[in-house]
């Protein structure tokens, strides 16, 4: 049985699930070029060119499900395309395969499944949008994925719906405890202080990283009246006159305490949500999901407050992982069968391309090139998924020089207060960092530095996001490099700029090599190397 899905929102993708494994995704803007690209008619050609087969079913997800034409055309165009009906996914269903990509991921065969997110589904009254889901619980095992937990947040102008809306939604959903809030929700409440620094209200990660720099005090808890919407985006009340898109080492301060102040709200929030559900179920398997499940600062958090629990953080944990959600619930709930996890981040669609650029190299010489404070991208295979470089599409440097962070924020062109994560060998972890975890592949989870050794990836509250390796080219790398400096450590970066998609090509690697101040970049197939 063939599925194939789409969804049609912000980090739109395409995937296709045969028999309940993947084979085939493409994350439409690293086609397109265009960061968090909407409509993915790119990455659905290119599978449609592939043949790969009779599609038994194609899923249309979209968590607005208000945009008429925009189905009126897919519908048309699927039919044509693929002489296959599309059926829209969509209806309230968007938290569902988000929970249902972490769940199936996470190897557990039973587990709580948290979905904090910005925007869920919509829920129409009068076909009018007057709600959408903001938060859930899932309890998930291998006779279904039921909800415990729907929190939802009413649209903006739609509060005359609110007592009417909540007296549905607690019949819709009969053994789920429901909650029925303003207009912001614990994103939202994120999002206030991403706007405050002039930033798109989805480069979250940006507060974050700023927020360490926030002082330590005690903040004022902050509620729905101390927000107001400035168009579409949620600004802190009466503020809009204090927008600043020049933080500077000068002014930054009160920005940062704005940004300390919405991580350590929203985190302490989420954590009681936690508390509360795993005390009442007895379920001590936890899976985060959702863009909120990407703030590693949070999940270092949660790991501190709940040793007891076992976590699991997704890698897709934003929209660009629906798709494959939605493929994953289909199949389940069609076959009742349970869909295959994947086994790494390395399985989005890459044609194999000749590389003839460069001199043929080796490993060695890329370790050279590191001892001589060089930056190197590598580039290999299929690229990475997820919103994390892991060594397929990755720039990396030496994490003990000192002035690491600001070469490598001039090479990629991004703000001066964001910090580098780190790769380590899997062996090193514990030796460098405060953990009782023996591995973190993904690059979900920061860690306390144990000492001062890597200033280049050490943030300024002295936590690092890590990465452990223990096999392929990258584990090969830090292996050499460690062998020849006794240290197992490597600072590790997308291989993009600022703004940009991964990316996915030859043409893009030597596109961002020739535009940027990158030394050198390694085509692992090959072993080629271009050196400026």
């Amino acid at each position: 049985m063939r599925i194939l899905a789409f969804n049609i929102t912000h980090d739109s993708s395409v995937c296709s699930l045969n028999n309940g494994e993947i084979e085939f995704f493409c994350k439409e803007e690293r086609l397109s070029r265009v960061k968090r690209d909407k409509h993915p008619f790119l990455s659905v050609e290119l599978f449609e060119s592939l043949k790969l087969g009779k599609i038994d079913h194609i899923l249309y997800h979209t968590p607005s499900n208000f945009e008429p034409d925009v189905e009126f055309v897919w519908k048309a165009y699927i039919q044509k395309k693929f002489n296959t009906s599309l059926e829209n996914y969509s209806n309230l269903l968007h938290h569902l395969c988000h929970s249902a990509l972490a769940y199936y991921n996470s190897e557990f065969k039973e587990c709580l499944v948290i979905v904090v997110d910005r925007h869920g589904s919509v829920y129409f009254m009068d076909d009018k949008p007057v709600a959408r889901e903001s938060e859930s619980i899932f309890i998930c095992n291998e006779k279904n994925i039921k909800p415990i937990y729907k929190s939802f947040s009413m649209e903006k102008n739609y509060h005359s719906y609110a007592e009417k809306f909540s007296y549905i939604i607690k019949n819709y959903f009969k053994y789920c405890e429901t909650k029925v809030g303003g207009n912001i929700n614990l994103v939202k409440i994120y999002e206030a202080a991403t706007t405050l620094i002039g930033q798109h209200l989805l480069e979250n990660g940006k507060t974050m990283g700023l927020s360490s720099y926030g002082e330590n005090k005690k903040y004022d808890v902050l509620k729905e009246n101390d927000f107001t919407y400035y168009g579409k985006q949620v600004l802190f009340k009466n503020e809009e006159h204090l927008v600043n898109k020049n933080l500077n080492e000068d002014n930054y301060q009160y920005y940062a305490n704005k940004a300390k102040q919405v991580q350590l709200q929203t985190q302490k929030s989420v954590l009681d949500l936690i508390k509360k559900y795993n005390k009442k179920t007895g379920i001590n398997n936890i899976c985060l999901v959702g863009g909120y499940g990407l703030n590693v600062v949070a999940n270092q958090y949660y790991l501190k407050e709940l040793p007891n629990c076992n976590f699991y953080f997704e890698p897709v944990a934003d929209d660009t992982g629906i798709s494959i959600g939605a493929t994953m619930l289909k199949y389940n709930q069609i076959t009742k069968q349970k869909p295959k996890p994947v086994l790494n981040n390395f399985y989005h669609y890459y044609k194999e391309e000749k590389c003839n650029v460069g001199n043929i190299s080796s490993l060695e010489e890329v370790c050279s090139l590191l001892e001589q404070q060089k930056s190197v991208a590598i580039f290999e295979g299929n690229p990475e998924v997820g919103p994390r470089a892991l060594g397929h599409r990755s720039i990396l440097f030496d994490a003990r020089n000192k002035d690491g962070k600001n070469i490598m924020n001039k090479i990629k062109k991004r703000e001066w207060y964001r910090p580098f994560a780190g790769t380590i060998l899997e062996n090193y972890l514990n030796e460098h960092f405060e953990t009782i975890l023996k591995k973190s592949p993904y690059m979900t989870i920061n860690f306390n530095c144990k000492n001062n050794l890597f200033p280049a990836i050490t943030h300024v509250d002295n936590t690092c996001r890590i990465q452990t390796v223990n096999s392929g080219t990258l584990f090969d790398i830090l292996n050499l490099f460690n062998e020849r400096n006794n240290c197992p450590i490597l600072l590790n970066t997308s291989f993009n700029l600022a703004g940009e998609p991964l990316v996915q090509t030859i043409k893009d690697a030597l596109s961002t090599f020739n535009k940027s101040s990158l030394d050198a970049v390694f085509f692992v197939k090959e072993k080629r190397l271009i050196v400026k």
